[in-house]
């Protein structure tokens, strides 16, 4: 069985087809899904997901390109939010430099709002980090990430970055984009990480691995994620599966 660590199914990409989708997931081999929010009503969704489907978890925060809007009162919701059982994570939460807006001050202080949101419930962070790894590496160094704990979503830094969020205590989380053909830096960063800081991811619906590059990306792909993340560690996919379940487990401090 494969622990999809992070998706969003509440997208309208899955308008037509969610229900079906999700509930063939557990007999297609996909044992656990984290839908991750990324806005106050992606978060509002992703509940009500959680509550639907035995198998799937929430991860409430708010994406860096959602922040700009963001007030106090809405992290106290959030706060409350977190609260509920099958929430697991404060994410998807970090900066993204790739687009102008929000400005950047803005991004950096509702990460730091939010860190600090996941030390007061508990809760491991995921990290959104685009074209942003100084600012991203100063602030969990500044605000001691290390004791919150947590994953770098969608990994696209290198090897030397990968070290320093490993000696963080971070996991790091890798998907389609390993299937890439220029993909080399994320291979090399890839054979780097040691097997037990890994987990396997989609971002559904982005980032679908080859052969559906450029269409609807869902949890059912993460099987030629895990193909290929083996081809790399020199492993089996049935001994990827396995550990990145037990890794994805630790992560979100729930039972294997």
């Amino acid at each position: 069985m494969i622990f999809e660590t992070h998706a969003h199914y509440d997208d309208e990409a899955f308008d037509e087809d969610r229900e079906e989708l999700l509930q063939s997931l557990p007999e297609r081999g996909i044992g656990r899904v984290v839908n991750v929010g990324s806005s106050l009503e992606s978060c509002r969704r992703t509940i009500a997901l959680m509550e639907r489907y035995p198998y799937l978890y929430g991860a409430l925060g708010i994406h860096p390109s959602d922040s700009g809007a963001l007030e106090e009162k809405d992290l106290v919701w959030l706060g409350r939010q977190c609260a509920l059982e099958k929430c697991v994570a404060v994410g998807e939460i970090g900066l993204d430099y790739y687009w102008d807006e929000p400005e950047r001050e803005i991004q950096k202080k509702w990460f730091v709002r939010q860190l600090a949101l996941a030390r007061e419930v508990s809760l491991p962070v995921i990290i959104h980090s685009r074209e942003a790894a100084k600012d991203t590496i100063d602030i969990l160094t500044a605000e001691k990430a290390r004791e919150i704990g947590g994953v770098i979503h969608c990994y696209s830094y290198s090897r030397e970055s990968a070290r320093i969020f490993l000696d963080m205590g971070f996991y790091i989380g890798i998907g389609g984009v390993l299937t890439f053909k220029n993909a080399r830096k994320l291979k090399e960063a890839a054979e780097y990480v040691p097997m037990d800081r890994i987990v396997l991811e989609t971002d559904s619906p982005y980032l679908a691995p080859v052969p559906y590059r450029g269409k609807r990306n869902c949890s059912l792909y993460l099987p030629l994620v895990a193909a290929e993340l083996a081809a790399v560690k020199g492993l089996t996919p049935e001994e990827v599966e396995r550990i990145t379940w037990e890794n994805a487990c630790k992560l979100y401090r729930m039972e294997a």
